[in-house]
Parts: C-alpha cells; sequence; structure tokens
C-alpha cells in the first residue's frame, strides 16, 4: 500500500500524463499512464496540471525580514542607505521579535511553494544576536523547511572590529556557509584580502562559500575574479558562490569575455537576485538607467550554475515581496530578456533545480529516489507557470500535504447572472 499516488500530472520536463508514487516520504515509481495494481491510502488526481519539485531561495536575508519602516522607510531606495538603515536598526533589535517576523516569513513561503532558503545572517555585531535568533528559526522550521545560513559580515569582516572572530564564532555555533562582501572593505586591496582569508577558512572547515560580491555598478569591481582564483587554488570548485555579480552588467565585453571562462572553469556559481539587482542598481544614473542585474545568460551559456534569489521581503532595502519565487523567475526572464521558449524555462529552473544545485541540496527532484516534496500549480507546464505565476494548489515536504488552495477560477456575469455564454478563461 502505498501512501501517496499522484495521477495525470504533468512535468516540468514536458512528460505528460505521469503518475508519481510516495512511500515512506520518497518518490518510489515515476510512470507514464497508470501504475499497474497500485494502491495507496491518498490518490490525488492532478488533472493535468503541473507538478513540480518545491521551490529554492539560494539567496535571502530572514534576520531583516518584514522590518520595513524600522526605524524608517530607505527615501533614496539605494543600497548603502538601507545598509545604514540596517545599522541604525541593530542596536534596537530583540531576539523575539526576528524569530516570529522569520516564522510568519517561513509560513508565507510554505504557502507558495517554498521549501528551500538560504539566509545570509549578519555576524558583525559581537552580540551575534541575528545569528542566536535564526538558528532558532532552523530547528523550529526544520520539518518543513530546508533553511541554509550564511556567516555574513554585513559591515566587512575587516572593516569591522573584530570581524573575523565574530564570523568564525558563528560558525561554531552552527552556521552552514561562509559568506563575505569584499565590495564593502575600505580598500579593493582589502576586498581582495577578505576573499583570501574567507575562502581559507572555508577550506580549513569543510565549509560551502556563498559571497556577496561586486553588488555595484562600478565595472571595476572585480572580486569575481578574485573569488574564482582562490577557489581553484584552495581546490573549492563546486563549493563556492558568488551572489549578485552587478558589476558584471557595467563591464565592457572584452574583460567579461576573459572572465566568464575563469568563473566556468573553478566551478563557481552564480545567483542573481532579480527584483532587488534592478531595483538598487542604476541609482546615480541619468539616462539610460543601467538595469543592473549580473550577465545570467551569457553565464549560462558559459557553463555556470545560474540561479535567482529572492533577497529581501519588506526590508530596509526593498518594500515589496512576498516569498513567491516565480515572481523572481518572472522578473528574471524579462530583465535578461530570456523571452524564448528555452530561456523561459532555464528561468523556471534558476528557482528550482539550479537554486538546489547552488544550495547542494539533496534528494530534489522528481525521480525515483528523490524526496517526495513538491508543489502541484495551476498551469500545464513551466511557462505557463512562469506567465500566470500560477496558483499553487498543494504543497508536498516528504509525502507530507503542508499546505493547500482552491483552483482559481472566474464566473462571467451580466446583469447580474451567470452567463450562458462559454468564455475560455484561464487559472
Amino acid at each position: 500500500m502505498l501512501d501517496l499516488l499522484i495521477t495525470h500530472a504533468s512535468l516540468p520536463d514536458g512528460r505528460k500524463n505521469m503518475s508519481v508514487a510516495v512511500q515512506n516520504g520518497k518518490i518510489v515509481d515515476v510512470t507514464e499512464g497508470p501504475i499497474d495494481g497500485a494502491q495507496a491510502r491518498e490518490t490525488v488526481d492532478a488533472r493535468g496540471y503541473l507538478l513540480s519539485p518545491p521551490f529554492c531561495d539560494p539567496h535571502f536575508h530572514m534576520d531583516a525580514t518584514l522590518s520595513y519602516g524600522l526605524p524608517r522607510v530607505n527615501e533614496s531606495g539605494t543600497l548603502l542607505e538601507g545598509i545604514a538603515l540596517w545599522g541604525e536598526l541593530k542596536p534596537t533589535l530583540r531576539a523575539e521579535d526576528m524569530i516570529e517576523r522569520a516564522l510568519t516569513y517561513c509560513d508565507w513561503a510554505v504557502a507558495k511553494g517554498l521549501l528551500a532558503i538560504r539566509s545570509h545572517v549578519d555576524t558583525s555585531d559581537p552580540s551575534l544576536l541575528p545569528v542566536r535568533a535564526m538558528l532558532e528559526v532552523k530547528k523550529r522550521v526544520a520539518s518543513y523547511i530546508d533553511l541554509q545560513l550564511v556567516a555574513f559580515p554585513q559591515d566587512g569582516v575587516l572593516r569591522t572590529r573584530g570581524g573575523l572572530d565574530s564570523l568564525k564564532q558563528a560558525l561554531d555555533l552552527g552556521v552552514d556557509v561562509v559568506g563575505g562582501i569584499p565590495h564593502f572593505e575600505r580598500t579593493m586591496a582589502q576586498g581582495a584580502e577578505s576573499v583570501r582569508l574567507l575562502c581559507e577558512l572555508a577550506a580549513q572547515q569543510g565549509k560551502l562559500v556563498d559571497m556577496h560580491c561586486d553588488e555595484s555598478d562600478d565595472p571595476l569591481s572585480r572580486h569575481i575574479e578574485t573569488l574564482a582564483y582562490e577557489t581553484q587554488r584552495l581546490g573549492l570548485q563546486g563549493r563556492v558562490t558568488g551572489s549578485h555579480l552587478t558589476s558584471m552588467h557595467s563591464m565592457d565585453n572584452y574583460y567579461v569575455s576573459k572572465l566568464i571562462p575563469l568563473i566556468a572553469e573553478a566551478g563557481v556559481s552564480a545567483v542573481a537576485n532579480p527584483l532587488i539587482n534592478i531595483t538598487l542598481q542604476g541609482r546615480h544614473d541619468t539616462y539610460p538607467k543601467r538595469r543592473g542585474m549580473t550577465r545570467v545568460p551569457e553565464l549560462m551559456a558559459g557553463g555556470v550554475t545560474v540561479a535567482f534569489g529572492h533577497d529581501c521581503v519588506m526590508d530596509p532595502w526593498y518594500s515589496l515581496g512576498s516569498g513567491d519565487m516565480l515572481e523572481v523567475a518572472h522578473m528574471g526572464l524579462h530583465v535578461a530578456q530570456m523571452t524564448s521558449q528555452q530561456g523561459m524555462r532555464a528561468c523556471y529552473n534558476a528557482v528550482t533545480t539550479h537554486a538546489a544545485k547552488v544550495m547542494h541540496l539533496q534528494g530534489h527532484g522528481l525521480e525515483v529516489g528523490c524526496d517526495a516534496s513538491f508543489v502541484l500549480l495551476q498551469a500545464r507546464d513551466t511557462i505557463e507557470a512562469l506567465r500566470l505565476r500560477a496558483n499553487r494548489l498543494k504543497v508536498w515536504k516528504h509525502g507530507t500535504l503542508l499546505a493547500s488552495a482552491a483552483e482559481a477560477t472566474a464566473q462571467l456575469l451580466i446583469d447580474g447572472r451567470p452567463s450562458t455564454t462559454h468564455y475560455r478563461t484561464q487559472p
């Protein structure tokens, strides 16, 4: 007797009329058409809708989420005012408030089918209050969200007195990934030095690396080059991510033609944050204004694994957001002009399978042996899901239903009465 059987499902790779069988939290069969003799405690007819691996957010700031307006609003909309605002807010933070806001966001995430999040957590204050709060959140949500934490020295690991010691302490407390922000150090040289120190620390401790890198409109901000070099020097290939990389948007093509092969050769992955990159970057431009998001299609074409992150939701840097990774991918494909069929599918992968690869998640997918964690979307394929930002009908984690929603429908009325005329509607 199976625990769960899903029938008549469409899958992201284009397969139709698929049956997916679940036992003990794992996928045990994926078959076109019915599974002979299959009986299950629960059977769900997908009715041709899209069954997808869960969404993953490889770049977020959960310690700051839902703090919009505290202590005031970011009036300039710039990255630097956001950092200054966070600095003003930090002395007033209380662990219980941060935990409550983060748990609220995690509820939003589950409803949107977002079941894995990598959150950068500020380690700049020696109290490590944000770190301790997010470790508590990680423990509380472990049964339904895979929450990775990155030790992130928001104020610069060398620019902050005792910054490296605080970051090391965060790792000792149980933070998963080594982070950094080289472009925010006092000088280019110090930025490069921070990359070296932090990559060496990760190598010593067997940690992954995920650095905010070159989140700037300055084409001379080239710390990604150093990150790729240190990755190869220390044998960290496949374990390092460069996040943002917005300066690449402003670099000349000749330099980028050298840089992308170096990134690919080092096995460094990239995370773009479409909503936030286009909001914060280009603020000092007149017209034409730069979009700011890194060179996503060129990186993908060069063999680099690229994922999309949400980055912020209602915090000092961004006033909007809802935890919807389809909104992130939808914006990404527009900004990157990835409107071909292949390009749109790649953007969907950037918030599912590619994001899972960046995060080194095990068991993510829809193949036999993978975790029975998936989302049923009110769409027939991934492109329709992006176009509609499709309704999440059901969300499962290890075969357990976590969230559900009614199918979105509309009834045409004429003079207040249901029309007898047939109109085709869409979800």
